[in-house]
């Protein structure tokens, strides 16, 4: 039996999440071992008496090889973490879902993700704005990422997709089950340009519980979250909390101050979060323009191990081209070299003066693959 099939297995086990998850591949090496593993022993690993009730209950009411083949048959996909297409810049948070179930598919591109949510109940201001800026992204191959839910969700879906760009909805629900079932149809067509997942197994109803839990997977996929528009309750708030938590950017979009709709962005603003007054502005401040070409470098350029040493040595402040000659040992006309392939791959940023600063997303990129290899 596919090995897959256990961990959609415990996927499917109330209380079950990443930590147990760990803990039980730490202890039993595999996840088949620990399916097959007797009661006693299950505890002895750790597990609650009730958990592990739980754990039997699922054992003998489901055929996992039977679910797996159902699974296959409706076209979803189950990702784990042991897989090379699992997204890495969602491996980098603290407990990533074990198990996600897509319906699409996620290309290295997506690295360059931006996440952009705001209320359901938006305003035209609001359609503007996240229209402008989705569609802004897609045409410049950055994918973006939201829920699907009524609002500013789906007009950015809707207009990524328009641009011809990628586009990712996380859903609070299985990926078989759609919500709202109005947004069936866009559902079809991000599947063709991107991907539908979740981390609830197919036949999950949606379930006001599961929606906030889900936030933190849009975060998680991305470089930065972008709130459009946002009351004092809205879960939108939350997908921003969630990305400030994992050291992400987060960026609010100012508005009205009467308007309710705008009574969270203009918060987050308050407390911190930086006021987006043009796409360009994203773009700029996570040095996404060019992502094609950067894209095209990292592929037809390989890396090398004076590259690596770079990235080990920079951070997000600013080093000059001689303290970093001096620290690696290196000839100058070599780090200026490697610094000018660096810069046109987009993994480091000249900020003047021949300074340079090491730019986020490249150094989390180089060290999952190198961890991975």
């Amino acid at each position: 039996m596919d090995t897959k099939a256990y961990w959609v297995g415990f996927n499917l086990v109330k209380g079950i999440g990443a930590v147990r998850v760990q803990s039980l591949l730490q202890r039993f090496g595999d996840l088949e071992t620990a399916w097959k593993a007797p009661a006693q022993t299950l505890l002895s690993a750790g597990l609650s008496v009730k958990i592990v009730e739980n754990l039997l209950q699922v054992r003998n009411r489901v055929n996992l090889e039977q679910f797996l083949e159902k699974v296959d048959s409706q076209g979803i996909q189950v990702v784990t973490w042991e897989d090379e297409e699992y997204p890495s810049r969602l491996k980098e948070i603290d407990q990533p879902p074990p198990v996600l179930y897509t319906r699409g598919y996620f290309q290295p591109e997506d690295a360059w993700a931006v996440a952009v949510v705001g209320t359901r109940r938006v305003t035209s201001y609001g359609r503007q704005v996240a229209e402008e800026i989705a569609a802004c992204l897609g045409q410049n191959k950055v994918t973006v990422v939201s829920g699907l839910a009524r609002g500013v969700d789906a007009m950015a879906h809707d207009a990524a997709l328009k641009a011809g760009g990628r586009t990712i909805a996380v859903l609070g629900s299985g990926v078989d089950r759609i919500y709202p079932p109005e947004h069936q149809r866009l559902s079809e067509r991000i599947m063709q340009q991107g991907a539908v997942i979740s981390d609830y197994a197919p036949g999950t109803p949606p379930d006001s519980a599961n929606f906030p839990p889900r936030n933190r997977i849009i975060s998680g996929l991305t470089l930065a979250t972008v709130v459009v528009e946002a009351g004092d309750e809205s879960g939108a708030l939350i997908t921003a909390t969630f990305a400030a938590e994992q050291g992400r950017d987060v960026f609010a979009v100012p508005g009205m101050i009467y308007a309710p709709q705008s009574k969270g962005t203009n918060r987050l603003i308050q407390e911190g979060a930086r006021p987006l007054l043009r796409p360009q502005d994203l773009l700029e401040a996570l040095n996404l323009i060019q992502v094609p070409e950067k894209q095209a470098a990292r592929t037809l350029i390989p890396g090398d191990e004076t590259e690596a040493q770079i990235l080990k040595l920079l951070s997000l402040e600013p080093a000059h081209i001689d303290e970093i000659r001096t620290q690696l040992g290196l000839p100058i006309e070599k780090v200026s070299a490697t610094l000018t392939m660096m810069e046109l791959k987009g993994m480091v940023r000249a900020v003047g003066g021949m300074s340079y600063t090491a730019v986020r997303e490249a150094q989390s990129e180089y060290w999952v693959d190198e961890d991975h290899e």
